[in-house]
């Protein structure tokens, strides 16, 4: 059989863009003015962030999902590997951000089959941008997806951190970043301690402060919970892969934070 190119083959998410757009999360635009009100039915709240260090770069984000002033989820996976050099965090409605989470992991590895290499950090970070931007006509309905994009670059040998808008804007960061609906507070306790080329034990330990500053403000955001066992998904992003933090080390972080705290207080 004869072999016939096609000028999408190497993204799938062309494929389904120029075939089958119905498929897409974008591609439901039957939502009407009175959507908006549906709103409080949906899972929102949540906070992302990203850290760089020495080794590359932390992704991270609590487990609550909220409708409304109600707790709809504890659980809730806001954190995935993308390939083995790069991972995403989601911020929004809870569907859409999985929905569009799951679909550039499947576009990564349609690329790699296809191409026999590994897109380049730039070019998945504006992959991701042209994903967003495509979600547009559903942020305007109020299901939005703001996502951090985490990604270890071979060829500079460091961790990279990027930010959406919801127009697909994409922006990268030097050193730190969170959103979500407890960001700006995790903002705040990420740029007061942070510190250039930190090791993995003080970058996970100003993650999970930063996480818990964020539950500690926003009822979006959910803390760590010592009697149900939930904690917060930590993954580390380097030259070796992306790593899953033990749930056991980020309990004793905790277990010392806390032992700070009530000392303080």
């Amino acid at each position: 059989m004869e072999f016939k190119s096609d000028p999408f083959s190497s993204s799938f998410y062309d494929f389904l863009a120029a075939r089958y757009p119905y498929i897409l999360p974008s591609g439901h635009r039957h939502l009407t003015n009175e959507t908006p009100a549906l709103q409080s039915s949906i899972p929102h709240g949540t906070t992302v962030l990203a850290v760089k260090y020495q080794d590359g770069a932390v992704i991270a984000g609590d487990r609550r999902a909220t409708e409304g002033f109600q707790v709809s989820g504890r659980r809730i996976e806001k954190v995935y590997k993308v390939d083995e050099h790069s991972a995403i965090a989601i911020a929004g409605a809870a569907g859409p951000c999985i929905e569009l989470a799951r679909l550039f992991q499947t576009e990564m590895e349609h690329y790699e089959k296809l191409e026999g290499v590994e897109l380049s950090t730039e070019g998945k970070a504006n992959k991701l941008s042209q994903m967003i931007k495509a979600n547009l006509p559903m942020a305007f309905q109020g299901l939005i997806v703001i996502p951090v994009f985490v990604g270890y670059d071979l060829t500079k040998g460091e961790g990279r951190i990027f930010k959406y808008d919801i127009t697909g804007g994409r922006y990268e960061e030097t050193d730190h970043y969170a959103t979500g609906s407890g960001g700006k507070d995790a903002r705040n306790t990420l740029k007061k301690f942070y510190k250039d080329r930190m090791n993995e034990e003080e970058v996970l330990r100003l993650t999970l402060e930063a996480l818990y500053d964020a539950a500690d403000e926003d009822i979006g955001t959910g803390g760590p919970d010592l009697i149900r066992g939930i904690y917060p998904t930590v993954k580390t992003v380097t030259g070796k892969g992306i790593t899953d933090v033990d749930e056991d080390q980020i309990k004793q972080i905790y277990a010392e934070l806390l032992a700070v705290r009530k000392k303080e207080a």
